[in-house]
């Protein structure tokens, strides 16, 4: 009896540290299950304020609502202040908290109402109990007639985003800009390291420009869809050759859109992850909840404990 309880203690705790090990992936917040697509996350140091895109399933809409942490609880989402009839996406906040990044295809001007290419734009505020400015479009060299996407800022203010351009070394690719003196450089190419032939877009750079999270698609070494990889630099300040940080965050379906926070080592991601499986249903108020609350192939923001060393 007294081995039958050892062996089954010892089952229990390995399987326990396994289960730790795995990084076991959850839904960011069931409360955002009412809404059909939802993707992209930034939020601040303090980890009270968040800043997401809701959609629509076939992304003709596109917004940039807020959620702030009320009693230990996420409150509803806000639109932001600036929200019109154009197109918002991909916010990313600053580490002082004082601007929020993110892409737009309004035009420069008001009085213009026609949509634009795709361009990085940004909004300011001193505190974050203060009110934001209005828009501003960063302007060149990191806006271009082509379209940006997915600004990252690290906390030197060096800029990284995804440019579609012919220049580079495939068909979406990782730049970035130098800040210099209170304004960017030209755009810079990432190396080899990071892009390639295919699609390299949404990455995340860490605080101290020390690592960088990404997703490549449809990678020999990816499980299917979009990947999340990361490079880290290496002690001359080069990247290293990317790698796929595998299971159970990366799965057959879409990864994308990676947040790091750095503090609590929780990694934020998009994905369209589905695992809905037929069974029977008590009422249609039972089948309406599992359709919604479920990894059911829609945008969805998970996250989990995710070590980097």
């Amino acid at each position: 009896m007294i081995k039958n309880s050892l062996a089954i203690t010892l089952f229990i705790v390995t399987n326990c540290l396994l289960a730790q090990d795995r990084n076991e992936v959850s839904q960011f917040s069931n409360n955002l299950n009412q809404y059909h697509s939802v993707r992209d996350f930034s939020m601040s140091e303090n980890g009270n304020e968040a800043f997401l895109t809701i959609q629509s399933p076939f992304q003709e809409i596109s917004q940039i609502v807020y959620i702030k942490k009320e009693k230990n609880k996420w409150s509803e989402p806000k639109l932001m202040p600036f929200s019109d009839s154009f197109m918002y996406m991909e916010p990313f906040l600053t580490a002082d908290g004082k601007r929020l990044f993110f892409v737009s295809d309004r035009p420069l001007n008001d009085s213009i109402k026609v949509k634009k290419d795709f361009d990085i734009w940004c909004i300011e505020r001193n505190n974050q109990d203060a009110e934001w400015s209005k828009p501003k479009n960063i302007g060149k060299p990191v806006n271009s007639d082509l379209d940006e996407f997915y600004p990252s800022v690290s906390e030197n203010g060096n800029l990284y985003f995804t440019m579609v351009a012919p220049i580079g070394l495939g068909k979406d690719d990782i730049y970035f800009c130098k800040w210099d003196n209170g304004k960017y450089a030209n755009p810079v190419l990432l190396s080899e390291s990071i892009n390639s032939a295919g699609y390299e877009f949404n990455a995340f750079i860490s605080k101290g420009e020390d690592f960088i999270l990404f997703t490549k698609y449809n990678e020999k070494d990816g499980y299917g869809s979009g990947d999340l990889y990361i490079s880290k630099k290496d002690a001359y300040g080069m990247w290293e050759n990317a790698k796929n940080i595998g299971e159970p965050i990366n799965t057959k379906f879409m990864e994308y859109c990676p947040f790091y926070d750095e503090k609590n080592e929780i990694l934020y991601f998009t994905s369209k992850r589905n695992d809905i499986t037929p069974r029977a249903f008590k009422n249609v108020l039972d089948l309406q909840r599992y359709l919604s609350e479920s990894n059911n192939g829609l945008s969805k923001i998970y996250m989990t404990k995710f070590k980097i060393e």
